[in-house]
């Protein structure tokens, strides 16, 4: 079956970094868009980026624009989301999710992972 694990997060202080990943499996990996999404506290969950199967087919959220990169390894099955420059305001729970179909866009997940919380503090 379809399983998404996210893992790297952690603490971090503001203006600092953190590389989130998620290994996939169950599932042709190749043939799905991807994305990150996260629920701040007391927030609804929030898309931040999506990326196409493959190729140049990437989108982000204005709030990450800039500072969040994602990016996928099709042959290791794995997503990545870069984060830069962070602030207390990106202290969420964030989650890699299954796209319905190839490109992802607008955003339709069908499965996603338990999460990985980041907390970003001084």
């Amino acid at each position: 079956q379809v399983q998404l694990v996210e893992s790297g997060g952690g603490l971090a202080q503001p203006g600092g970094s953190l590389r989130l990943s998620c290994a996939a499996s169950g599932f042709t990996f190749s043939n799905f868009a991807m994305s990150w999404a996260r629920q701040r506290p007391g927030k609804a969950l929030e898309w931040l980026a999506g990326h196409y199967k493959n190729g140049d087919g990437i989108h982000y959220a204005d709030s990450v624009k800039g500072r969040f990169t994602i990016s996928r390894d099709n042959a290791k099955n794995m997503l990545y989301l870069q984060m830069n420059d962070l602030k207390p305001e990106d202290t969420a729970w964030y989650f890699c999710r299954k796209e319905r179909g190839p490109w992802g866009w607008p955003s339709d997940p069908d499965y996603w992972g338990p999460g990985t919380q980041v907390t970003v503090s001084s």
